[in-house]
């Protein structure tokens, strides 16, 4: 059986850490990160706000990104020793791929391709405390977080919820061992369910 996880929301909310931690405990476990497929730094634009637009989906290689996941779809084995990992070629072994990113559901393909998907959520004063600690290739110039990452972050939520996407909301205010406890046990219970 062959089983996609997305985890997606908020920057700075906790989606890596997670994914990590599922990484190390899911048997035959790969993982997809979207900020993998950011297009060079000369093909971002700038918007009417005078930022680069680093937090839209035309900011990222979707098709790639669809295109890697399909991949992993067609040969998990192959897909999952080409990145290290040791894979069984047992048929009735499940394999799992995690999909990580800020804007996985905004995509349909992407989307449609997730057996399960979560969606990560802070509120803006965490996210900007948790932003401003992280150092980025890239620092975020000033005014940055109130006039584009956070409007932003809204603006993709609403057309997420609005597109009828069914994902499951996580408290990212949770620790780590809370969320971790949460998301693993759901997937367990899915894959004795699907088995």
């Amino acid at each position: 059986m062959k089983y996609i996880i997305g985890i997606g929301g908020v920057t700075n909310g906790g989606k890596t850490t997670l994914t990590r931690r599922l990484l190390k405990s899911l048997p035959a476990c790969c993982v997809v990160h979207q900020d993998d497929f950011y297009k060079p730094q000369d093909q971002i634009e700038v918007g009417e706000d005078g930022f680069k637009q680093w937090d839209v989906i035309t900011s990222i290689d979707m098709d790639s990104m669809v295109n890697t996941v399909k991949a992993w779809l067609e040969n998990p084995v192959k897909f999952a020793r080409s990145h290290g990992v040791n894979a069984s070629s047992d048929p009735e072994e499940t394999q799992i791929l995690l999909v990580e990113g800020f804007l996985l559901y905004n995509n349909k393909m992407m989307a449609d391709l997730c057996d399960l998907r979560y969606f990560m959520t802070i509120p803006a004063y965490e996210c900007k405390k948790r932003r401003s600690s992280r150092n980025y290739p890239i620092p975020d110039p000033p005014g940055l977080f109130e006039g584009h990452v956070w409007p932003m972050y809204l603006k993709h939520r609403k057309e997420m919820e609005d597109s009828g996407v069914e994902v499951v909301y996580l408290d990212g205010l949770k620790s780590k061992e809370e969320l971790f406890k949460q998301v693993f046990e759901e997937i367990q219970n899915k894959l004795l369910n699907c088995s």
